[in-house]
């Protein structure tokens, strides 16, 4: 499984919300700037989680981006599924019809079983899981 840059960008950008959560709203700007990331980009990830349910939007001179709910309410599993789609590393495992080999394939069980194990992970880890590694100095627990 590969994550594109909008998963890594979006989710860096969720650890900094959650690092501020609750009493924080924090600009495109800071975030691009502390991430090294386009501020442009990063505005249309966000605008992606805010019409997710994941964000929420404060407009005006002293707006930005707030988490919509605690940080450890939200799984990675649902961010990336916004941000990249499925973590499936072929398509026939989400979509068997796909493939006309999908009854003898020998290799597809073996894609679904990364599948499930990816989304284990995923469903395990929370925004506020990676805000406490963060906090950490980036060590995992």
């Amino acid at each position: 499984m590969r994550l594109s840059t909008r998963a890594r960008y979006g989710t860096r950008a969720l650890v900094e919300l959650a690092l501020a959560y609750p009493q924080d709203i924090v600009s495109v700007a800071e975030i691009a700037e502390r991430q090294n990331v386009s501020p442009k980009y990063l505005e249309r990830i966000m605008a992606e989680l805010k019409a997710s349910g994941i964000v929420a939007a404060e407009r005006g001179a002293h707006g930005g981006y707030a988490l919509a709910r605690p940080p450890e309410s939200i799984t990675l599993s649902e961010v990336l599924e916004v941000l990249d789609g499925s973590s499936a590393p072929v398509p026939c495992v989400d979509d068997p019809d796909l493939c006309p080999r999908e009854q003898t394939c020998p290799v597809r069980q073996t894609w679904a079983e990364v599948k499930r194990s990816v989304e284990n992970v995923l469903k395990a880890t929370t925004v506020g899981d990676l805000a406490e590694r963060a906090r950490q100095g980036g060590k995992a627990q």
